[in-house]
């Protein structure tokens, strides 16, 4: 299921018009949301566990919110 204005302002916190427009525009959901949140605020605590490194919708969710960590992942 797709995100909601509402579901994103709950994950992510305040967030200016255009970024919303444009995380409602990946057709992403909750969880994929939730997950390239995670990966902006602790990339390196998930790559310590041995995660993969997002693909796909998470993988652009990551760029959205964190423009500068693109060549980092």
């Amino acid at each position: 299921m797709t995100l909601s204005s509402g579901e994103v302002r709950a994950i992510i916190g305040p967030v200016d018009e255009v970024l919303l427009a444009d995380i409602l525009a990946t057709g992403a959901s909750a969880n994929e949301l939730a997950e390239a949140w995670a990966w902006v605020n602790a990339e390196e605590a998930l790559a310590d566990e041995g995660r993969p490194l997002p693909t796909g919708r998470i993988a652009r969710l990551v760029d959205l919110l964190d423009p500068g960590q693109e060549n980092e992942l």
